[in-house]
C-alpha cells in the first residue's frame, strides 16, 4: 500500500474508532448534568474510561448502529456486484433489522432467523446486549414492514445521526459530497422522519468525505452548506451549524458555549455540538473530552466528534491507553478496512478468482 493509500486507510480506521473512544468515554455521563460529572470527577469532569455497562470501554448503542450501518452497506456493495441489483436504503434497513434482533426484537417483516444472524457481524457477542437503545429507532424498526421505507414519525433525535458516519466512508472515492449527504439522509430516514433528523446525518456523511479527502473542517463546512440549502426543511440545521462556526470563533468558555448550542438530544443540536468541539480542539483528546462533558448526550455528541477529528487526524492521534481497552477494537478497526478496501474486492464470479470469503462475511443473498 502506498503512502497515500496507508493515509487515507488510517482515516478510515481513526474515524470509526474515534467516534468508538467518543462514545465509551462519554457512555458514563450520558445521563449526567455538567454539575454531577464535576462533582464526581473533578473541575475538568471525566477524562478516562469510567466503569460502565459491566466494564472499562464499553460502546453504547451508537457505536453498534454504525458496525450495521457499514454492514449494511456492504452488503449491499457486495449484493450489486453479484447480483447486479441493489437498493442501498433497503440493504441498511435490513442491517438495522439485525441489529434490532440482537436487542430482543423483531420487526413486522417474519424474517428467517437465518437471516437475522447471518454473516459475520452479528455474531460477536458483545453485541448481544442492550446499551440504552433509542426508543425511536426501536420502536421504528419494531414497526418496519418494507425494507427501506422512510419513518413515519416526527422524530429529529440523534439516533439517525449518530450512526451516520460510515456514508461518507463508503462514499468514497469516487462519488461526490451530494451524493455521501444523500445517503447519510436515506439511512437515517429508516428511523427518523424530521427534516432535522435525517439532513443533520446527511450533513455528518458528507463532512466526513471531504474530511477523508483532506479538506479542512472549515472548508468541508463551507461545501456541505451548499448541499444543505437545496433540501427543503433544512432550515434548523443550517442555523445550528452557523451557530457552532460562530461561537467557535469567539468564545473562550467551552462549557458555556456548547450550553448554547443546547443539550444533544436532537440532531441538530449533536450536530452543532460535535462541529463546535471539532472546530476548537487541540487535539484528539481535547476535542472528545470537551464533547463529553456537559449537559445532555455525551456518548452520542462524543461520538460523533470522535468521527470527525478521527477522520481529520487519522488513527494515529487517538491515545493508546483509550485504545487497548476499547471493546470490539479490533472488529470496528477491521470494519474500517473493509470499507476503505471494498472498491477493491473481486468480485467477479466469472474469472476463477476465489472470494467466497467476501460473500460468507457479508451475505447479499
Amino acid at each position: 500500500m502506498g503512502n497515500k493509500a496507508n493515509k487515507i486507510s488510517q482515516k478510515f480506521v481513526g474515524c470509526l474508532l474515534g467516534g468508538a473512544v467518543g462514545d465509551a468515554l462519554g457512555a458514563p455521563v450520558e445521563f449526567m448534568t455538567h454539575v454531577e460529572i464535576v462533582s464526581k470527577f473533578g473541575p475538568s469532569g471525566i477524562t478516562e474510561y469510567e466503569r460502565c455497562y459491566g466494564g472499562i470501554g464499553r460502546i453504547t448503542d451508537d457505536t453498534q448502529m454504525v458496525l450495521f450501518t457499514a454492514e449494511g452497506l456492504l452488503r449491499g456493495h457486495v449484493r450489486g456486484a453479484r447480483r447486479g441489483i441493489c437498493h442501498r436504503a433497503s440493504m441498511i434497513a435490513s442491517a438495522y433489522e439485525r441489529w434490532l434482533y440482537t436487542q430482543g426484537y423483531r420487526s413486522q417483516m417474519e424474517t428467517e432467523d437465518d437471516w437475522l444472524t447471518s454473516g459475520w457481524l452479528a455474531g460477536h457477542e458483545e453485541l448481544q446486549d442492550q446499551r440504552a437503545p433509542g426508543r425511536t429507532c426501536i420502536s421504528t424498526l419494531r414497526s418496519m414492514g418494507r425494507y427501506g421505507a422512510l419513518a413515519k414519525n416526527n422524530s429529529k433525535g440523534c439516533g439517525g445521526l449518530m450512526r451516520a458516519a460510515p456514508c461518507g466512508l463508503f462514499i468514497w472515492p469516487s462519488s461526490t459530497g451530494s451524493d455521501a449527504f444523500h445517503l447519510g439522509v436515506q439511512a437515517a430516514g429508516i428511523t427518523h422522519g424530521h427534516p432535522s433528523g435525517y439532513l443533520s446525518a446527511g450533513v455528518l456523511s458528507e463532512l466526513i468525505l471531504h474530511l477523508i479527502n483532506s479538506k479542512s473542517l472549515r472548508n468541508s463546512l463551507g461545501k456541505v452548506k451548499e448541499t444543505l440549502v437545496t433540501y427543503e426543511g433544512h432550515e434548523e440545521t443550517l442555523d445550528a451549524l452557523e451557530k457552532a462556526e460562530a461561537l467557535a470563533d469567539i468564545s473562550s468558555d467551552h462549557f458555556e458555549a456548547i450550553s448554547k448550542l443546547g443539550h444533544g438530544w436532537v440532531a441538530e443540536e449533536a450536530l452543532a455540538i460535535a462541529v463546535y468541539c471539532a472546530l476548537v480542539a487541540e487535539d484528539f483528546c481535547h476535542g472528545v473530552c470537551l464533547a463529553v462533558n456537559h449537559d445532555g448526550d455525551s456518548d452520542s455528541t462524543g461520538a460523533i466528534t470522535g468521527n470527525l477529528l478521527g477522520a481529520t487526524m487519522g488513527g494515529s492521534a487517538i491515545p493508546d491507553r483509550w485504545l487497548e481497552p476499547l471493546e470490539l477494537r479490533d472488529v470496528i478497526a477491521e470494519m474500517a478496512r473493509d470499507l476503505f478496501e471494498s472498491n477493491e474486492w473481486d468480485l467477479d464470479d466469472s474469472d476463477g478468482v476465489d472470494n467466497d470469503w467476501v460473500w460468507k462475511k457479508y451475505p447479499g443473498y
